[in-house]
């Protein structure tokens, strides 16, 4: 008998059902054996499982007492703060994420002549085998880009000569050509997917070796392949914001437990990509964006008090998806500020001025306000809430005229810099297998024979 492949049959219904009813762990289990659920403490702070000098990600300072204390979010990469180098980045009017893919992998900061080296590296490495855009990408587009880009990731396993050496250069080789070949396997699978499912027009541009990587995404994107010096500039800082964020984040710890088994490159960083596209990591960017679509459809958003009662519904789970959440506030680690939000804060406000969309820009600043202040009321909180990173890089995204379906595969197109930092370093550090004990909370049962069970 033939059935749909994505068919759950009343069998299977059933026994899904089964399996709900016969497994559950009871909550109160975790303090019971003082297991931290989600490897985080009752205050919320990750539990340590390794060491980095990749980055650091500060919340909290030393009070006056000694004990810690909530404190404007602050972000490190190797040492440096990321506000000091977006300014020093905009100071100049240049582009920033190639030098931050320099220091992420290297630990020190490029002059000139290093830094002009390295791109040109990295434009040599972005290429692609010449039959694989054709048989990967264009002979079977999907409709997830995170998923294409997983398949596209463990397909250049196949076409690289030397796959499996965990040498920290074969690694760095495998590593810069990924970095380098991010964007185009994502653009490339958007408009193969744009044409043979939506009808549209297909068109691929090759990426040019004079522009920077935020450059090329917009010239790879655009049929005309025409943008402002503001569009590229931003989407850069974009991308170095999101470059990295401390050894704990799900995507990079993914990296490290499945480096940390001696698998290849390219096996570590599909992992990584299903674990940044779930929406509770990388893909929260587009639940942002949809939650104030939403928003927009339902309500009359030029009125406060209509705004409140829609952010109050939403925590009630009774507006947009219904999970209780209001998307882009609060982060795992941050409580009073992300730095990564107040950057795209500004930057979302200048793009918004060009764009003639500052009506939106000054929604997205009440939401900004206001849901803290409910999430207060309504939430037993242990710590601060603020906009995180989603919150404003998704308006941007929209207002640079990216598609949703690009929103997490941007951030994979940065993040991969960070997850190779940390792929390396695993290596380097030639560490143990990674593997955290669970405690086993099923009483022992006796083995009864097939026919002595009583049938269900």
């Amino acid at each position: 008998m033939k059935r749909s492949y994505s068919e759950i049959t009343p069998y299977i219904a059933q026994l899904a059902q089964m399996s709900c009813e016969n497994n559950h762990i009871v909550p109160d289990m975790y303090a019971q054996y003082q297991v931290y659920r989600g490897l985080r403490d009752v205050e919320g702070r990750g539990v340590v499982t390794g060491l980095t000098e990749v980055s650091t990600v500060n919340a909290k300072k030393p009070g006056p007492d000694g004990t810690l204390v909530p404190c404007p979010g602050e972000l490190f990469y190797r040492g440096y703060n990321i506000k000091d180098m977006v300014a020093g980045f905009q100071a100049d009017n240049r582009f920033g994420f190639e030098e931050t893919i320099y220091l992420l992998l290297f630990s020190k900061l490029p002059d000139e002549g290093e830094l002009f080296r390295f791109r040109r590296e990295l434009a040599s490495c972005r290429t692609l085998p010449p039959s694989f855009v054709r048989d990967m990408i264009l002979k079977a587009p999907g409709r997830d880009m995170m998923n294409i880009l997983s398949r596209c990731v463990l397909a250049l396993y196949a076409y690289d000569e030397n796959p499996d050496d965990v040498s920290v250069a074969n690694v760095l080789r495998q590593c810069l050509q990924l970095i380098s070949v991010f964007p185009m396997l994502a653009v490339y699978s958007y408009q193969s997917y744009q044409h043979y499912h939506q009808d549209k027009s297909l068109f691929i541009h090759l990426p040019r070796p004079d522009y920077s990587v935020a450059e090329n995404l917009l010239h790879l994107l655009r049929e005309d392949s025409q943008f402002s010096p503001l569009e590229a500039k931003i989407l850069d800082l974009a991308l170095v914001l999101h470059a990295e964020h401390g050894g704990g984040n799900n995507s990079t710890f993914t990296t490290h437990v499945v480096t940390s088994s001696g698998t290849d490159t390219y096996s570590a960083v599909a992992a990584a990509l299903g674990s940044l596209k779930g929406p509770r990591h990388g893909g929260a960017n587009i639940k942002v964006v949809r939650m104030f679509d939403d928003m927009k459809e339902t309500i009359d958003t030029t009125d406060d008090n209509q705004i409140r009662d829609y952010l109050s519904r939403l925590l009630d789970k009774n507006a947009f998806d219904r999970t209780g959440l209001i998307y882009g506030m609060g982060h795992a680690v941050y409580s009073l500020s992300d730095p990564r939000s107040e950057v795209l804060k500004d930057c979302a406000k200048t793009l918004a001025e060009a764009k003639g969309m500052q009506e939106e820009y000054a929604l997205y600043e009440k939401v900004a306000k206001m849901a803290p202040e409910l999430i207060a009321e309504k939430r037993k909180v242990y710590k601060g809430v603020s906009p995180n990173v989603d919150f404003y890089s998704g308006l941007i995204y929209r207002m640079l005229d990216l598609p949703c379906e690009l929103f997490t595969p941007l951030f994979a197109v940065a993040r991969i810099a960070g997850w190779s930092a940390h792929r390396i370093e695993e290596i380097q550090n030639a560490g143990k297998i990674i593997r955290p004990a669970y405690i086993s909370v099923k009483d022992n049962r006796d083995y009864r024979a097939l026919r002595d069970r009583l049938e269900l």
